[in-house]
């Protein structure tokens, strides 16, 4: 005959069958289903080894997380702090990265047992009419009076999915992605919201530019026609010149209005995008100011340094690897699935007795679909071809990314070679206009001569003004491209 066990001998036996099922369990569910992610290489998306233009000097993150520092424009600093605090776009991105946060949680909860409890308590009564009654022995069945009972309750259940196949583990795994992706989407919209805000601020300035080019260009052009109506009444001239010279003070005049709701407009713009009502909010920017200016070197690095710098591209692999997590989602769901499930309850008809009998049990359940009519396999190959659909979307962010760095490294370049010539016109045509001004008060040139050399100087001026503010434009797009502008959030994303 066997001897009893021990209590400590049951324990050891006990530790040793629970070790025994969770490695089992373990070692099961670590034969996930579903392909494993691995990122694409730079070779199999197309990148080339460098840019057909630009210095290919490493990009330098500290330059790219604050790079409008270098426009040497405090204001402008000033604006894009306060876009980032309180910008309602952003405010939306952060709310949709927490809900992505909670998602993950909710699908690392699944991996733990699921226990729910309840409890009741009552009294019943009961009424009974007539006498007492006795059975044929002469024993009382019942007095007919009226009595009150109480029953009390209690009991938990629990229920413990294993993750046989992987099924919850890849659910996880997509989670994962897909809060990175929530980051890296937030990223994008605080970096579009910096290049926008900067955007409306330089044409602002270019504006204004323009606006004092118009009115100082007002008063010669007023001066101009009061002396044609001089010489018109001292009948040196027709009234050809005094109308030519009306006519171009009324189309300098007619540019005015234009220019300023143009200006209005981009005022409007930078308050709701530092999260304000138009109005008030950018009162102190209708200060005339210069148009920003910048250092002329940028550093472009290459293809490869860009795809690691744009949150866009980094947003679009994530999204690759969540619909790759998902094959294995779906094709989990192709396998048995393993429960456990357990009870205890206990009742009584008085609360100092509840606990005094406790029943319950332990219950494992197998389930495989038989038939289905091909739903969960379609399941599969629809994923598959999400997943297909989602590497194409990463490469064409790929593409779409070295295609924005090209053309801002193109931009850039034409922006400062006409700005240069540019310079060269105002210069010559600004002689021009004071040699032609001076001959017409002398009386050796007409006004059509002089209207002419006038119309050009002004064209000079705004050209110029122009290619100032298209090179900082320029610049905004081409850090843009680069991905410049969110390596210092505070919610940075991870990728676990």
């Amino acid at each position: 005959m066997l001897a009893p066990l021990t209590t400590t001998e049951c324990k050891e036996k006990v530790r040793y069958r629970i070790a025994w099922l969770t490695g089992s369990v373990l070692a099961l569910s670590a034969c996930a289903a579903g392909p494993n992610y691995h990122a694409p290489q730079s070779t199999a998306l197309g990148v080339p080894a460098g840019y057909s233009q630009g210095s290919g000097a490493a990009l330098d993150d500290a330059t790219l997380a604050t790079w409008w520092t270098r426009l040497n424009d405090p204001t402008l600093t000033g604006l894009i702090d306060q876009a980032i605090a309180g910008n309602l776009d952003i405010v939306q991105a952060q709310a949709r990265l927490r809900q992505a946060r909670e998602s993950l949680r909710q699908a690392n909860a699944a991996f733990l047992p699921q226990v729910n409890g309840s409890a009741s308590g009552g009294k019943n009564y009961r009424s009974q009419a007539g006498g007492t009654r006795v059975d044929d022995s002469g024993n009382v069945i019942s007095t007919g009076a009226s009595n009150w009972s109480s029953s009390y309750s209690a009991g938990a259940n629990a229920s413990w999915q294993i993750d046989l196949f992987g099924e919850l583990s890849r659910s996880a795994e997509a989670a994962r992605a897909d809060l990175a992706a929530s980051g890296y989407d937030l990223a994008n919209v605080r970096m579009t919201i910096i290049s926008e805000l900067v955007t409306n601020y330089v044409q602002a300035r270019a504006s204004q530019e323009q606006l004092r080019i118009a009115r100082e260009t007002q008063k010669v052009q007023q001066d101009n026609y009061d002396i044609a109506r001089w010489r018109l009444q001292a009948g040196l001239v027709s009234s050809l010149d005094e109308q030519q010279a009306r006519a171009q003070l009324a189309q300098t005049n007619a540019t005015i209005p234009q220019l300023e709701a143009s200006l209005k407009g981009s005022l409007n713009r930078i308050a709701v995008l530092t999260g304000q009502a138009p109005g008030d909010a950018t009162r102190a920017l209708e200060t005339p100011a210069p148009i920003p200016t910048a250092a002329t070197d940028i550093a472009t690095g290459i293809p490869a340094d860009t795809l690691r710098q744009r949150p866009d591209v980094r947003s679009a692999e994530r999204a690759l690897a969540a619909a790759t997590a998902r094959i294995g989602v779906a094709q989990a769901q192709l396998y048995p699935s393993l429960g456990i499930s357990g009870n205890i309850g206990t009742t009584s008809n008085a609360f100092k007795d509840l606990f005094d009998l406790i029943t319950g049990g332990v219950f494992a359940n197998v389930a495989q679909t038989i038939f289905d009519g091909g739903r969960l396999a379609s399941q599969v190959r629809a994923q598959k071809a999400a997943t297909d659909a989602a590497f194409a979307a990463y490469q064409q962010s790929v593409l779409g990314a070295l295609e924005d760095v090209e053309n801002g490294m193109a931009s850039l370049d034409s922006a400062r070679r006409r700005k240069i010539e540019f310079a060269t016109a105002y210069e010559a045509s600004n002689n021009a206009a004071i040699l032609a001004r001076s001959q017409y008060q002398s009386g050796l040139i007409d006004f059509q001569t002089l209207s002419s050399s006038e119309t050009t100087l002004l064209n000079a001026r705004n050209s110029l003004a122009s290619a100032q503010s298209d090179e900082i434009l320029a610049i905004a797009q081409l850090y843009n491209a680069l991905g410049g502008g969110w390596q210092n959030m505070d919610d940075r994303p991870h990728e676990q």
